[in-house]
């Protein structure tokens, strides 16, 4: 399997060979296909996937075929490898197709976790194979340390190891944790993925001349950066 996925277009072309085979998830993101027609074959999720996808229908396509996948704005798609001892949490939305023969089992959160992220589950995929990962901006990949505490904003963290220590958290002064998004906090050993596409609004504010008012807000007031848009 092939996936070119050029950074700033926003499209992805994957090429299979004979005798390969992906699961695509979201199949009205194929925009082109070219192949024999009966080496597509819809079918129905199951209910988890139903439910964490909100979605009834998965493609089982299979090669000599390529087709191009259209990517939502900002989006970039990045093909990772997995072995048959990953023990890695997957958020499952992230996930836009894997490869024929996985196994997917599923995790249940902390309730303090439910309550926080809304997230029940969490994928563990089992290879060998590849995932096609979807992520906003790049998908950058940290290294835990077992005691040094690795903090990622809560809508940035794409998979994590299942033996890792998490909790949800702030950091810094009084100041500081009033002004920031929950953070995951995370201990142990193995990679992180986060996307990078995560924005400021007050950033984007500024830049684009924002109000001054709601800039004044934002910064004064207990949170006022999650509560005043």
């Amino acid at each position: 399997m092939k996936v070119t996925a050029p950074a700033p277009i926003g499209h992805a072309l994957v090429q299979l060979d004979h005798g390969e085979a992906v699961h695509l998830l979201h199949p009205k993101s194929i925009i082109a296909y070219q192949g024999a027609p009966h080496l597509r074959e819809d079918r129905f999720m199951d209910w988890a996937g139903m439910y964490r996808k909100k979605k009834w229908i998965r493609s089982r396509m299979q090669g000599p075929s390529q087709f191009i996948l259209g990517l939502p704005a900002g989006c970039m798609l990045e093909t990772m490898n997995i072995a048959p001892d990953s023990n890695l949490l997957f958020d499952f939305r992230h996930v836009l197709f894997y490869s024929d023969g996985m196994m997917m089992k599923s995790r249940i959160q902390k309730i303090q976790t439910i309550w926080i992220t809304h997230e029940w589950v969490r994928m563990r995929f089992s290879g060998p194979g590849s995932l096609g990962i979807l992520s906003a901006g790049d998908l950058g990949i940290l290294q835990l340390d077992p005691v040094k505490p690795l903090y990622v904003e809560k809508g940035s963290l794409i998979a994590y190891p299942e033996q890792a220590h998490v909790n949800l958290s702030v950091y810094g002064n009084q100041l500081a944790s009033q002004h920031m998004q929950i953070q995951w906090e995370l201990k142990g050993s193995g990679p992180v993925l986060i996307q990078t596409g995560s924005r400021d609004s007050q950033l984007e504010d500024q830049l684009q001349g924002g109000g001054l008012i709601k800039r004044i807000f934002r910064e004064l007031l207990p949170f006022g950066g999650i509560y005043i848009k």
